[in-house]
């Protein structure tokens, strides 16, 4: 099961919004086929296993190890309990079982009324960490959230307006609370989520362009907040590098409970994950609904003196790393 978890660290995030699997065959003991989750649309890792057998008479003496149950529908793909079930493999030894309402259990039953064994809850916690965003998705709903920020050594996550002013007249000159390293890792996080979101402020005083250009990989879908139709069509998040969502106050109601509105509306154009880029306003709404479920905050070198505050957040880093001169301080959220 270990191996199948590496395996499906391979799926990510191309399998998404599918969870990334990882399965292996064994025979008297030794590996003969294994294989992870194709990008989104394509074969399934006990697929990719079971193709990769050279032998496939040797499939009804073998055990298929698999991160996540076989699915028992037919999406973009045959349903793999189907498959199993053909070449009459006679142990499955399942990680855990998936809470998606189109399987929840139905794979495993299937198998057993074949008559084959199944084996479930081995490595469990670890299996259901590597797909945390599929199964926040469907057992609370919502997608997995992560809150994103830099800070400078006194607690701010950007000067006053007076300095972007200054700035502006060629007065002052511009600087990054965070080092190019650490701006370097926040876009390989961007390709990892199918989503970022940021807030109106956001847009207007930095122009962001919320794409991968310093890694590779996919750019996220961009979600802007913009009640009141304030933000200029000229900025950088209207070109066509993924798809824009701007919420404004035709979307949702701003005047209560924004963040499960912002939630909800995710949740049903399918978008399993994000991260939330926004200035403080934006950070604190979805902190004071306790709608997130991790926090990554860079702590860089610079001291600001005056400007806008960090968000507060009562909750204690499980993970301190460096980054160069920066400090990463990870949360998570355990309610």
């Amino acid at each position: 099961m270990k191996r199948c978890l590496e395996l499906a660290k391979n799926g990510l995030p191309a399998a998404m919004p599918n969870p990334s699997v990882g399965a292996v065959i064994v025979y008297d003991g030794k590996i003969i086929g294994e294989g992870y989750t194709s990008a989104y649309g394509g074969p399934h890792a006990e697929v990719n296993a079971i193709n990769a057998v050279k032998d496939k008479t040797l499939l009804r003496q073998s055990t298929l190890y698999v991160s996540l149950e076989p699915c028992s529908h037919f999406g973009k793909t045959p349903p793999c309990c189907d498959l199993i079930i053909k070449h009459q493999i006679p142990t499955v030894i399942v990680g855990t079982t998936d809470t998606n309402s189109k399987v929840s259990g139905a794979g495993i039953r299937k198998i057993i009324d074949s008559g084959q064994e199944v084996i479930v809850g081995v490595l469990e916690q670890e299996c259901i960490e590597l797909n945390r965003r599929f199964f926040t998705f469907h057992n609370k709903k919502r997608p997995y959230i992560i809150l994103k920020w830099a800070e400078s050594q006194d607690g701010f996550i950007a000067p006053t307006a007076e300095f972007r002013k200054a700035v502006e007249a060629g007065a002052r000159k511009p600087f990054w609370i965070s080092n190019a390293f650490s701006r370097q890792l926040v876009h390989q996080w961007r390709s990892e989520e199918q989503a970022i979101l940021v807030g109106t402020q956001t847009v207007i005083d930095d122009n962001p362009r919320l794409d991968v250009r310093d890694w590779t990989g996919r750019n996220p879908v961009k979600i802007v907040l913009d009640q009141h139709h304030r933000i200029s069509k000229e900025n950088y998040i209207f070109e066509n590098t993924s798809k824009t969502f701007v919420l404004t106050a035709n979307e949702i109601d701003y005047t209560k409970n924004i963040g499960k509105q912002i939630a909800d509306f995710l949740f049903q154009h399918e978008i399993q994950s994000v991260i939330i880029e926004g200035g403080r306003r934006t950070l604190q709404t979805f902190i004071d609904e306790n709608l997130w479920d991790e926090a990554r905050v860079f702590r860089g070198t610079v001291f600001i003196e005056n400007g806008i505050k960090a968000p507060h957040l009562e909750a204690k880093a499980i993970l301190r790393k460096s980054i160069i001169d920066d400090e990463l301080l990870i949360f998570r959220n355990h309610d």
